[in-house]
């Protein structure tokens, strides 16, 4: 008797073909990686942000899977606004308005599927983006349910690291943390481990009126303590993520 095969712990749509769509999206939640191309300091990847949302995502859909909800996971929102880092090679940025009728197109097509809620995780915490993302979640609203947990909202960010609430964490303990835990071969430990700590406040600097990193106290791209970073943290931070996301899901549909 042949053995039966293996449910994948987490379905990522561009693997599926249109007719396992068909079947698996009606009903699901649909989790929306996003993030941007920017510089991170000198020691982690410039796609951190979206590495670090992916992660996040893809064990949200494993928690919820636990629980009895199907999920499958979207192809990442890669470009958006990324002005405090435009003064570094490699970042690209756009304007944060371009989101809205991506983020609207998107809801639209799933919602079509009878796709049960869309849910965004967002790992790129500049105030530009933030904004638009919070005015996209109100108008998909009336197109399909829509569960975004701001992790820089306080009801979240109590839940996470205190570098990540001081707001000194670009770049740093945090965000080197978890890419220690997602992609450590990513990783320029042999740089992050010689980098001075930089306390500086940069979720502070930018409500200055210092728009851009170097402005506000990072000249090389990074915000915290990149050197105490630890894998067990970062691991710790994921699934702390993945809940509250898959806690946002389940309260929403």
């Amino acid at each position: 008797m042949a053995e039966k095969e293996k449910t994948p712990d987490v379905w990522y749509i561009q693997n599926l073909t249109w007719l396992q769509a068909k079947e698996i999206l009606p009903g699901a939640a649909a989790i929306l990686p996003v993030g941007a191309i920017e510089a991170h300091g000198p020691h982690l990847p410039i796609g951190t942000d979206i590495l670090i949302s992916r992660a996040v995502a893809a064990r949200s859909a494993e928690l919820l899977r636990e629980h009895g909800v199907s999920s499958v996971v979207l192809p990442s929102l890669t470009y958006t606004a990324a002005l405090s880092a435009r003064e570094f090679p490699g970042t690209i940025t756009i304007p944060a308005e371009a989101l809205m009728p991506l983020l609207v197109g998107i809801a639209e097509s799933l919602a079509a599927a009878k796709t049960r809620v869309l849910a965004i995780v967002n790992s790129h915490f500049e105030p530009a983006h933030r904004a638009i993302l919070r005015d996209a979640v109100a108008k998909i609203g009336s197109i399909l349910p829509v569960a975004y947990p701001d992790y820089a909202r306080k009801v979240h960010a109590v839940k996470l690291t205190d570098e990540f609430r001081s707001g000194a964490c670009h770049a740093g303990q945090f965000e080197t943390s978890l890419m220690l835990a997602i992609r450590q071969d990513l990783v320029r430990w042999d740089v992050a481990k010689t980098l001075a700590d930089n306390p500086q406040s940069l979720t502070a600097a930018l409500k200055e009126g210092k728009d851009t990193f170097e402005k506000a106290g990072g000249r090389e791209a990074y915000f915290g303590f990149p050197a105490k970073a630890t894998a067990a943290e970062g691991a710790k931070s994921l699934e702390t993520m993945a809940k509250i996301l898959a806690d946002a899901v389940e309260e929403t549909a």
